[in-house]
């Protein structure tokens, strides 16, 4: 019921328009109830009335021939027009502001939340979930409450036209009632857990599609078909499962609303034989148990509708109801100017409550326009460090301050405004590199991109695409090397010019040419501005102003790469084996 009144919430600027489609749809389901009066008007007044010559009956049977004609092809096609119009101009507006604001919920959802779900799941949600609540809107509350009227009006001229063979009609409608009661809370439960399974299979398959360069290299083909398989199965026992309950309901529901009309055809019949009414009458009646059962049986379907529609509707609030781990505070301030004088205060950090530690008691104090390189083993905290800066994560405990102001005073948006980063594997979207580069600064000039393009020493490898800027680099920039998806990268943050930079293992990975373009163009970036330098190759950071040693969360050693090589502790044993190990690779290369 929760979900109902949230999904209203919704609904609610729309309702003008829901109550002219409801209008219009009574309209739309009134007039086939005018054809059984027609018929008995024709039988009981026309064919069967001996005081009318048969030209006087030929007369009467065109005239309300031309009547009936007018109001069936002349005013209803666009009654249905425009019902149908409405109804589905409201459901896809409603999908859309609902759709906008998930995907503003997902554009605040934490990183940790993204790293234990799956993005097909997310996507599930946002789309085939979403799209299931639109028979709410079209079935609850407009096709359900025409159906209900119809069903009132059909009864009312039943009513006028025999006591005694209505209540025969509605005589079963509280076992109807008891059985819709019955299945249908059931029903609700089974299609949430049929909804539940397909979005597993679609997080799999959407995994699977981005990796299936490593199932391929692997050759891991049957395997993968094996695992596939097994959620696959899971979907089909749970839709099977679903299948079956609908299947009951359906039949019990449907014998209950066959049964009905042949009791009213027993009692109507014999009440002609008796003359106790006339053949006009029990073929009106006959007609309009037609009318009545109709709507009734649309009434079990949307009922059904409704239960997948709910549990969809459950499944959607659930995913806008998840926290926020990053939330800003109600006297947060907009971050304008930044000098870049970042300190941290006995910074500890864990990536979940029960969780260990990944950075103990972290002190470091980073003055404006300074180079800090994070050097260390993998695992040691180097990228947990710099992912606190732009608050992709809080701290545990202690505090990191800008320029004397703890950065969760900060709106988050205009704190991340002043960082650029530039990762070891950089998001590129399926766009043009030209789209790509603007993400810097959306309202960049042509001439700018250009320049942020030569300044990241991308421009030449740019022109000499196919169609220079305007290329579509692929999903994840597949059309591009690990080289030129960096400068890419590197582009868009010179576009951006923040005063803060970030550089997370921005070389690795890449061949001896594109790392000599991208260090040049990531040293002519990082002048003048504060910057934090994450790298496994410390040959790349002897430049560095300050280089600190990270073991196991822990700051280990402070200084410029001479100093530490003088003091012969943990960088010095680092730098070496690294000199050795590129030595003998260099050999084994010759």
């Amino acid at each position: 019921m929760d979900s109902i009144i949230r999904y209203l919430k919704f609904v609610w600027p729309y309702k003008s328009k829901i109550i002219l489609t409801i209008i219009i749809g009574l309209l739309k389901f009134g007039i086939p109830l005018l054809m059984p009066l027609i018929l008995k008007y024709v039988l009981d007044d026309i064919i069967a009335n001996e005081t009318l010559t048969t030209d006087e009956k030929i007369h009467e049977l065109i005239v309300m021939m031309a009547i009936a004609f007018v109001i069936f092809f002349v005013l209803r096609p666009p009654i249905e027009y425009y019902r149908q119009y409405y109804a589905q101009w409201v459901g896809s507006k409603i999908l859309y502001d609902i759709r906008d604001q998930l995907f503003s919920h997902i554009q605040k959802l934490s990183l940790r939340y993204y790293a234990n779900s799956k993005a097909g799941e997310i996507i599930s949600r946002v789309i085939n979930d979403v799209e299931q609540t639109k028979s709410f809107v079209i079935t609850g509350l407009m096709n359900i409450w025409i159906d209900m009227m119809t069903i009132f009006i059909a009864l009312a001229i039943m009513f006028t036209m025999d006591l005694k063979l209505t209540l025969i009609a509605i005589i079963l409608f509280p076992l109807y009632a008891f059985s819709v009661k019955y299945f249908y809370g059931r029903l609700r439960h089974l299609t949430r857990v049929r909804s539940q399974a397909l979005a597993e299979v679609q997080g799999y398959l959407h995994e699977r599609v981005q990796g299936v360069s490593v199932i391929r290299s692997f050759a891991l083909e049957d395997y993968e078909q094996t695992l596939f398989d097994k959620k696959n199965q899971n979907f089909l026992r749970k839709a099977l499962e679903h299948t079956s309950w609908n299947a009951k309901t359906f039949a019990v529901v449907n014998t209950i609303t066959d049964l009905a009309p042949l009791l009213v055809i027993a009692f109507a019949g014999y009440a002609v034989i008796t003359e106790e009414i006339t053949v006009g009458t029990m073929v009106a009646f006959v007609t309009y148990m037609d009318k009545l059962y109709n709507p009734l049986r649309r009434l079990i379907n949307s009922s059904t509708t409704l239960t997948q529609s709910i549990a969809s509707m459950d499944r959607v609030f659930e995913f806008m109801d998840e926290k926020y781990d990053i939330v800003d505070k109600e006297d947060a301030i907009e971050l304008k100017e930044v000098k870049g004088h970042v300190t941290f205060e006995n910074v500890s950090f864990k990536y979940n409550e029960n969780g260990p530690y990944v950075l103990k008691n972290i002190c470091l104090d980073v003055k404006p326009g300074e180079t800090i390189a994070l050097v260390g083993m993998s695992g040691g905290g180097k990228s947990s460090l710099v992912s606190l800066i732009p608050r992709f994560y809080d701290v545990s405990e202690g505090r990191i301050l800008l320029d004397g102001v703890d950065i969760r005073d900060f709106k988050a948006r205009s704190l991340r405004d002043k960082i650029g980063m530039v990762l070891q594997d950089n998001i590129l979207f399926s766009d043009s590199v030209k789209m790509n580069i603007l993400m810097g600064n959306p309202n960049a000039t042509d001439e700018e991109v250009i320049e942020a393009a030569k300044a990241a020493n991308a421009h030449d490898f740019i022109m000499d695409l196919k169609d220079g800027y305007d290329t579509k680099v692929g999903e994840r920039g597949v059309k591009l090397s690990g080289g030129q998806k960096q400068r890419v990268a590197i582009a868009r943050v010179f576009l951006k010019n923040p005063p803060i930079l970030i550089l997370d293992e921005a070389t690795s990975a890449l061949d001896l040419e594109s790392e000599h373009l991208i260090q040049e163009a990531l040293e002519k970036l990082a002048k003048n501005r504060t910057t934090f330098i994450v790298a496994h190759r410390l040959a790349t950071i002897t430049h560095a102003d300050r280089i600190v040693l990270i073991e196991n969360g822990e700051i280990k050693e402070i200084g410029t790469h001479e100093e530490l090589m003088e003091k012969r502790g943990g960088y010095y044993n680092l730098f070496k084996v690294q000199q050795l190990d590129e030595t003998k690779t260099d050999s084994v290369l010759q």
